[in-house]
């Protein structure tokens, strides 16, 4: 493993997958977040405990990142891609369905969690397919 290229392309992918969260979070959904504020915490305590949030999401960028060069084939953005597609698979569907049976939310929520989950991890992939590249054979 090429270690410093793993921790950029760790805390590259970190910071995609927060801008993405943003955008997603913060602009896509709000308004559909606004419509059932009746399920979430407030703002003010959501913000309270975003730092938990940004650690839980670094942590996972690293292990992101780390299962990547476990499989890492040399096929670029394209590896990217497949690695993207599949993780994303792999979190949205139970994140999705756990989410709408145990929350009082809309279906279209749940829905939109799901593709927009798996478009943001699959850029997540691309950025680590552009970026990761194991350490020269000497």
């Amino acid at each position: 493993m090429n270690a410093k290229k793993f921790i950029i392309t760790s805390i590259v992918v970190f910071v995609v997958y927060e801008i993405l969260s943003w955008l997603i979070h913060g602009l896509i959904l709000m308004g559909a977040y606004e419509a059932t504020a009746s399920v979430w915490r407030t703002m003010e305590d959501m913000n309270s405990k975003m730092w938990i949030m940004w650690i839980g999401n670094l942590i996972w960028s690293f292990l992101f990142v780390y299962i990547f060069t476990k499989g890492y084939e040399s096929k670029g953005p394209m590896e990217g891609v497949r690695y993207g597609l599949l993780i994303g698979l792999f979190m949205a569907i139970p994140m999705s369905i756990g989410s709408y049976v145990s929350i009082p939310m809309p279906f279209s929520l749940a829905v939109y969690w799901f593709l927009l989950s798996i478009v943001q991890i699959t850029i997540c992939g691309i950025v680590a397919g552009l970026i990761y590249k194991p350490a020269a054979k000497k």
